[in-house]
């Protein structure tokens, strides 16, 4: 197995870092510039960029900042929100970026996926997926940070969207997002036992015992991080160390 990757995710809105409970109630981090300079520096495997109101306004205002930060780090990034063509994948891939998000755009038109991975290959695109629970052991697809419903079953949508063309899935838990009580285990092992390709878990870190139990009994391939990082609760060598203790293969930097 492949080590798995500790990722910062940067939820963006304008200029400001934001981070919101359940993708809502927004309250400013900081500079996004900073932020990442800061992860850098402390070994963060890759960076998770995602404009939060790209969708609602037809727009990406992420790609100055991509520019900014890929000079300086130099470590993978993701970029989200706002991607709804090949051009604005191939913008965002020349901006700096290694791979894209795309969640709305693929729900309207899943042939979306298969034109990004045509031109830039699948180990470019990330499928975005915004998971709610609706009764056990099933979850729907939600766009608009986990405000419009799509009736998309995710598990379906999961394997379909890899059968399209991602040669990822980040598999975010709405539930969870931002309540540090830990991730959707059950969520994040049914996608990753039913697709072949990585799936990065986000949603609910609280401490690294949640890190421990994504990995181990959810076969997350890849975990993004926000609150905690943001507010200097745990700090990504924390992370790193008890995924060693654990024996779980991680970077070491």
């Amino acid at each position: 197995m492949a080590k798995v990757r500790i990722i910062a995710r940067i939820d963006v809105k304008g200029p400001n870092v934001i981070k919101g409970v359940h993708l809502e109630g927004l309250k400013v981090v900081g500079d996004p510039n900073e932020i990442s300079q800061r992860y850098y520096a402390e070994g963060i495997d890759e960076l998770l960029y995602m404009d939060t109101v790209a969708s609602l306004y037809g727009r990406n205002s992420l790609l100055d900042v991509v520019r900014h930060t890929s000079k300086g780090v130099f470590v993978p990034i993701i970029v989200g929100g706002g991607i709804r063509s090949v051009d604005d994948a191939r913008d965002a891939l020349r901006s700096g970026a290694e791979k894209v998000a795309v969640n709305t755009a693929a729900i309207h038109e899943p042939e979306l996926l298969s034109a990004i991975a045509q031109r830039f290959g699948s180990q470019c695109i990330t499928l975005s997926i915004e998971a709610k629970q609706r009764s056990q052991n099933k979850w729907e697809a939600y766009t608009e940070n986990g405000r419009e419903r799509t009736g998309l079953d995710v598990i379906e949508w999961a394997k379909k969207g890899v059968s399209l063309g991602a040669g990822e899935i980040l598999l975010t838990s709405v539930d969870q997002e931002g309540t540090r009580k830990g991730f959707d285990t059950d969520l994040v092992r049914a996608v990753s036992s039913a697709v072949n390709v990585p799936v990065i878990a986000s949603g609910g870190f609280g401490n690294t015992d949640d890190f421990i139990k994504v990995v181990k009994e959810g076969g997350a391939n890849a975990v993004a991080i926000a609150d905690v990082f943001h507010f200097k609760r745990i700090s990504i060598s924390d992370v790193r160390q008890s995924a060693l203790q654990h024996n779980i293969e991680v970077r070491k930097p």
